[in-house]
């Protein structure tokens, strides 16, 4: 299988989803400049975390209308799985791949730290390696990541079980999310289930060495399905 990561001026952490991703799947994946018109055939695709144009205008607004988003567009209505991270995250919903907005963090500042979050969807490709409900523990680091959207997406979104992630205590208990974001949603899918946007940095807890091994599963899984 062949994966590429999609490189924005001002992408940070473009370098630490391809070390997971070489990781997980023996294979370093393809970098590709935000300025390319054309994608090879790949069965992945990131977006990686950072602040794309300095998230000037919006956060992920610019970056949406690169080049090369309207292939990312395209090989994902045709099924590609396409995973954005955090900034990644902002960009698939200025692009349309999905629902709702980012907003800024609700108590204005930037937020750094690990966070307990809750799996509400494990029968995803990007979430098979994990058990419905788990606790994993998840670094965040973010100035705009307050999820929001219309009360009728998200009663959709929770309807149709396409929330993969939330914010939770160790417990799994409904907590206090880093950002205030609605409902406590850290990441979710799309209709298909081949897009998946969230805030936190599985690739940032993908070896022990980093500190933790909770974001390895989405890519082991990963590697294992789209193989």
């Amino acid at each position: 299988m062949t994966a590429a990561v999609i490189v924005f001026p001002g992408s940070n952490c473009d370098r630490d989803a391809a070390v997971a991703i070489e990781r997980a799947m023996s294979k370093a994946p393809l970098m590709v400049w935000h300025r390319e018109t054309h994608l090879p055939d790949v069965d992945l695709i990131i977006l990686p975390g950072g602040f794309s144009y300095g998230d000037y205008l919006r956060a992920g607004a610019l970056a949406a209308r690169s080049p090369i988003m309207k292939e990312v567009v395209a090989r994902a209505e045709a099924g590609v799985a396409v995973l954005g991270i955090c900034n990644g995250f902002q960009i698939l919903t200025e692009s349309g791949l999905l629902p709702g907005a980012i907003l800024r963090n609700a108590g204005l500042h930037f937020v750094c730290r690990t966070v307990a979050l809750r799996v509400e969807n494990n029968r995803s490709r990007f979430t098979e390696q994990y058990a419905l409900n788990e606790v994993v523990h998840i670094p965040v680091a973010h100035h705009d990541g307050n999820f929001r959207a219309a009360p009728e997406t998200l009663n959709r979104l929770e309807g149709e079980g396409l929330v993969a992630f939330r914010y939770c205590d160790d417990d799994g208990d409904p907590g206090d999310s880093p950002n205030g974001a609605a409902r406590n949603i850290a990441g979710i899918l799309n209709d298909a289930g081949n897009v998946l946007g969230m805030m936190p940095h599985p690739e940032r807890v993908a070896d022990a060495r980093l500190g933790g091994t909770d974001g390895a599963k989405m890519f082991d899984g990963l590697a294992k399905v789209l193989a």
